[in-house]
């Protein structure tokens, strides 16, 4: 029997997410997290979608080690383990390809290399994915490992979208560019929203939200990506759970020489302590709109500035593209969040967006357009998926030669 199953990692700094899927239907197999890893307090959740059953382990797990054996005893106890001859393949999202990486790739002692190289511009993501990388290495020598990078999906902008305005050769010894995140879910929600609208990806043009707590647009032109908004760094674009977004350079100038700000404390005010977080003190979509309707003035404006630059980075995207066949809303707070869509598309009119109000309150996990029938741009809200993404990919790249 040839094997169809594809595990997908997911390896974050104190977190494994993952997935087990068969790639014959791309039905979940079993799915979970463990988080607060090296902690006291580790926690593992794991569902066997097949039974419909799901655990819980709470207690320390040392390391990332520890958690992918955990895990690996948990889906033996379902009788899907990892020595299952059903495996198929291992996937692993890494953040960061630079770009070497344009495409899923099979990970061998060079590709690590490459992806450690890669670590000084994504010092928070890209050496968790290694440690994911190199316990199922161990775990599993003989199985393909497949690395699916989240910048991959836009290697396809052109050097005016991805270029920043400084030498170019000082740009390119410091590998100093636009690389762009979310890269899988852009993918995906992408192509999901012409399938929806009954089209190949190659007759549309979309442009995608993915909003959750980090959060970035694209433009996509044909199935391929044409401008993002996130850069070097998953730091620039919009207005994020805890990230600035957009800022001008001169401040962080500003806040060492007059505040006595260290570097240090710059990316940390800039990363953690701004966004929605740094205007009112909260991150999360659902509790600023419950403090807006409570009459919260500080919530309230956090909320404008967010959705402000949100429509910037729409009517951008619109001049970018020319042509516009859909806006499509994803992740946590776009597929949720009707609040944010309905003020992101409002005043849009005369670019042919607006949204519905019934079909916006409808809350649901299929992919639905939330525009009137007579808009000449579709408005949709498409469910990301990344993790099934991850495993197409790898069963694409693996199953060719299996």
């Amino acid at each position: 029997m040839t094997a169809t199953r594809v595990l997908v990692l997911n390896s974050g700094s104190s977190s494994l997410k993952y997935q087990l899927l068969d790639m014959r239907d791309a039905s979940r197999l079993a799915l979970g997290l463990v988080e607060r890893i090296g902690e006291q307090t580790s926690r593992l959740k794991h569902t066997c979608v097949g039974i419909g059953e799901t655990r819980e382990q709470n207690g320390p797990i040392a390391d990332h080690d520890a958690a992918l054996k955990a895990v690996a005893e948990e889906l033996a106890r379902d009788g899907i383990g990892l020595d299952s001859p059903d495996l198929l393949a291992i996937g692993h999202r890494v953040v960061h390809g630079g770009m070497f990486f344009t495409e899923p790739t099979v990970i061998d002692d060079g590709v690590i290399t490459e992806i450690e190289r890669l670590i000084p511009v994504a010092p928070l993501h890209n050496p968790a994915n290694l440690t994911g990388i190199r316990t199922a290495r161990a775990l599993r020598p003989d199985l393909p490992q497949v690395a699916v990078f989240d910048t991959a999906f836009h290697t396809t902008m052109p050097e005016s979208s991805a270029r920043y305005a400084i030498d170019p050769r000082l740009a390119d010894r410091y590998r100093v560019r636009r690389y762009g995140f979310h890269g899988t879910s852009h993918a995906y929600v992408s192509r999901e929203t012409a399938r929806l609208l009954g089209k190949d990806p190659a007759e549309v043009n979309v442009i995608v939200l993915h909003l959750g707590n980090g959060a970035s647009a694209s433009a996509v032109e044909r199935g391929r990506c044409v401008d993002t908004s996130m850069g070097l760094t998953p730091l620039e674009g919009l207005v994020m759970g805890t990230r600035s977004g957009d800022l001008d350079p001169a401040v962080i100038f500003h806040l060492a020489r007059v505040g006595g700000m260290s570097m240090d404390e710059i990316d940390t005010l800039l990363n953690k302590r701004s966004g929605l977080f740094g205007l009112c003190g909260d991150n999360d979509m659902r509790e600023i709109r419950r403090r807006i309707d409570e009459g919260d003035q500080e919530a309230a404006l956090a909320f404008d500035i967010y959705i402000h630059r949100l429509k910037k980075y729409i009517g951008a995207y619109y001049a970018v593209l020319g042509k516009v066949d859909a806006i499509v809303f994803t992740a946590g707070v776009g597929e949720n969040a009707a609040p944010v869509r309905r003020a992101a598309i409002a005043g849009l009119e005369g670019l042919g967006a607006a949204v519905d109000p019934e079909l916006n309150s409808v809350r649901g996990d299929e992919a639905r357009l939330i525009s009137p029938a007579s808009a000449r741009v579709a408005v949709a809200v498409v469910p990301t998926d990344e993790e099934l993404e991850i495993a197409t990919q790898t069963y694409a790249l693996v199953g060719k030669s299996n």
